[in-house]
């Protein structure tokens, strides 16, 4: 039984499905590529589609009868050469104008496309390009994300192994930004040394009744107000300035307030890094009574705000 030739409804569908299958194709190679590979593979996009054009114009104008589906046996060697330059110059051009990749189905069936839709179709294929770069690279950037170390489980793992040398235990503190003020709140209350400074200094307003963190942020200022000379050489703001952020503000603290603290309440304050180090602040006249020192974790990477400090209470 002979077989029954392909309508042009059925010609155009098929090679529909085969510009979609090859935008697909293209677009998972494309997704694939890495910096390295990304060349050779749009070249290889590139001529693919190019080839797919090329035979579906072939298709076409044999169906329209442009070009025979079998040469002649007949034709010499210059018949055939000179048959193969007229349909290359002629018939296919015309068939491969009405096929494009990223073009509409609306676009590709259209005999002779206008300059302004070529324009078009160019662009979108230009677009599709560049997002499916993108696309490449986000996949290449996640994929190192996933193979970077986990810092922040690092640090607590060594963290914890410290905990045990010193017969430590943390209590978490708040990252709110006055970790600091409540971290050593959360020491001196703990280990029964109250909030009261050794030095006599105006804490707190009569009446007035403030959280300890705070207790401890007007302690730490009243310390460096009382002593400019000390601190002011530090500062990268005006002294009036630099204690309406410790009072009233949630701005971090840092070493310049542990070291007024350290001396407003006679302690000495260790503070343990997660490679193991402590480093001492001390009092004007040194803290001699082990119960009189207090202990700090500093954390770098364990959260959202960056630094943080939690209080290390003795191990039960």
């Amino acid at each position: 039984m002979a077989d029954v030739p392909e309508t042009l409804e059925a010609l155009q569908a098929r090679h529909r499905k085969e510009q979609r299958d090859l935008v697909s194709k293209i677009t998972q190679k494309k997704k694939q590529a890495t910096k390295k590979t990304r060349r050779g593979v749009n070249d290889d996009c590139e001529r693919l589609e190019l080839e797919m054009k090329e035979r579906q114009a072939r298709e076409l104008a044999i169906f329209n009868g442009e070009i025979p589906e079998e040469e002649p046996a007949t034709f010499s060697d210059d018949d055939q050469e000179a048959a193969d330059t007229t349909h290359s110059t002629s018939a296919l051009p015309r068939a491969m104008e009405t096929l494009s990749v990223s073009s509409p189905v609306s676009e590709q069936i259209t005999p002779e496309p206008t300059v302004a839709k070529k324009k078009v179709n160019k662009a979108k294929a230009r677009l599709a390009r560049r997002a499916a770069e993108y696309e490449a690279l986000v996949a290449q950037a996640e994929e190192e994300a996933a193979n970077m170390p986990d810092l922040r489980e690092q640090e607590r793992t060594r963290m914890a192994q410290h905990f045990d040398k010193h017969k430590l235990e943390v209590k978490e503190i708040r990252a709110d930004g006055h970790c600091l003020y409540a971290a050593v709140a959360d020491q001196m209350e703990t280990r029964g040394l109250g909030l009261e400074p050794k030095i006599q200094v105006k804490v707190v307003e009569e009446g007035e009744k403030l959280p300890d963190y705070k207790k401890v942020r007007y302690a730490a200022a009243d310390l460096i107000e009382s002593n400019p000379d000390d601190f002011v050489g530090f500062m990268e703001e005006p002294l009036e300035t630099y204690l309406e952020n410790i009072r009233e503000t949630g701005e971090w603290g840092g070493h310049m307030e542990l070291m007024a603290l350290a001396r407003t309440y006679g302690v000495r304050i260790n503070v343990l890094h997660s490679d193991g180090r402590v480093d001492k602040i001390e009092p004007e006249d040194g803290a001699k009574d082990e119960g009189k020192d207090i202990w700090l974790g500093y954390y770098r990477h364990s959260h959202g705000l960056g630094e943080h400090y939690n209080s290390l209470r003795k191990a039960s």
